[in-house]
């Protein structure tokens, strides 16, 4: 059990700035934190070691993040944007005050970009997640999945990219 305990002090902190950096409310930020702990411990024979520690248990949190935006039916990046009253990408003539043309144009690009973004491979994927819904900053992303700032990056820049390129064909 001390190693369990060590695991805990080594990775708390990692695991609850990942969460709280997802979702920005503190309680939920805590209470998965827990949770993630819970599960590493049902799961600690399964961690292989091909990933750091820290990773593996940062895995688990945003599965128990989506799992909760799931089972509420919210959706982090378009609350995120709803509640900062972003108006970006408003068309001539749309009514910036109305809130239900908001959120369904909101909507409605989230899942575009969102459904663009299954078309990239994994770690370029995996970075425009941590990156977009998380706000996580390059250093974080590249220490959560094992690798440099600079890795982080490139990969987030090429996704990006990617994105860009497909959406300029379909207009």
């Amino acid at each position: 059990m001390a190693d369990l305990d060590e695991l805990y002090r080594q990775n708390a902190k990692i695991v609850y700035h990942f969460l709280y950096k997802s979702c920005h409310d503190k309680q939920l930020a805590q209470d998965l934190t827990q949770e993630t702990f819970v599960q590493a411990y049902e799961a600690i024979e399964r961690f292989d070691g091909s990933c750091k520690v820290s990773v593996w248990l940062c895995q688990i949190a945003k599965h128990l993040l989506y799992r909760h935006w799931e089972k509420h039916k919210r959706e982090a990046p378009l609350e995120l944007e709803l509640e900062s009253g972003s108006t970006q990408g408003l068309q001539a003539g749309s009514q910036p005050e109305d809130p239900a043309w908001h959120h369904a144009a909101t909507h409605i690009e989230l899942f575009d970009v969102l459904k663009d973004m299954q078309k990239l491979s994994p770690a370029i994927r995996e970075v425009m997640y941590l990156r977009i819904t998380g706000a996580l900053s390059f250093k974080e992303i590249g220490e959560i999945l094992g690798r440099s700032e600079n890795w982080a990056r490139v990969n987030f820049y090429r996704g990006k990219e990617a994105l860009l390129k497909g959406r300029m064909r379909h207009e």
